[in-house]
């Protein structure tokens, strides 16, 4: 059973356009299913969930796009916190999202707070990240600090970096799902994923379901992992 898992949630417009929906209604379908697949992974007993809620590249989206996913992350925030926070998971986020407008930015830091305190599981959302960013950010601190004479560029190690990493104080990353039939990472978690199993399947993010977060977890289990051993 993996501990950490990750989702690329892909397919939101597709799933929308097959329908001859607006691509609203498709992200709509997507936030069903979120609550869907966290129920799901509480159920399998996964330690902790990443999901690629927005990145760092989807500001050259329309603007009416970007306010309706705004919109719909304050919607989920009121609707599903109280569940959240009652079945003692902690909400984390990676990115920057004081990006976004002042009263969403508020509405998840406020989130963050209540729930820092619990214990059971992790969910983290990805806001405006960037994998590439991040390791950036990552470098820069260390560089700061061999600068300032505290550490030696020798001194500098995978385990180093890692550890200033936005994903820092979690599992390791064991499994990265996307769906919609993509086969790319999209510059997520490009680190944290060196010797992740990727899973892809063709199923659209609005149709995933317990029934799909239970197959890649089962194909995950049928997997050896080496890490470059025999």
């Amino acid at each position: 059973m993996p501990r950490h898992i990750a989702i690329i949630m892909d397919g939101n417009g597709r799933w929308a356009k097959a329908r001859h929906l607006p691509r609203l209604a498709g992200h709509r379908a997507g936030a069903e299913a979120v609550r869907r697949t966290l129920r799901a992974a509480a159920k399998l007993g996964i330690e902790c969930v990443t999901l690629y809620a927005f990145s760092s590249e989807n500001w050259k989206r329309p603007e009416q796009e970007i306010s309706d996913l705004t919109g719909l992350m304050k919607q989920f925030i009121r609707s599903e916190l109280d569940e959240i926070h009652a079945a003692n998971i902690r909400l984390k986020i990676i990115g920057d999202h004081h990006a976004f407008e002042p009263e969403a930015a508020q509405m998840v830091d406020a989130a963050v707070a209540r729930t820092a305190g619990n214990t059971a599981s992790t969910l983290v959302v990805a806001l405006n990240y960037g994998a590439q960013d991040e390791i950036a950010r990552a470098v820069q601190g260390l560089a700061a600090q061999v600068k300032a004479g505290t550490l030696a560029p020798q001194e500098i190690t995978p385990e180093l970096i890692a550890g200033q990493l936005d994903t820092a104080d979690l599992p390791p990353l064991d499994l990265l799902i996307r769906t919609s039939g993509e086969q790319r990472l999209s510059n997520f978690l490009l680190w944290q994923a060196a010797y992740a199993e990727l899973y892809f399947t063709e199923t659209l993010w609005p149709d995933f379901d317990e029934a799909a977060l239970t197959a890649a977890v089962a194909s995950f289990g049928k997997r050896e992992r080496r890490y470059g051993g025999l």
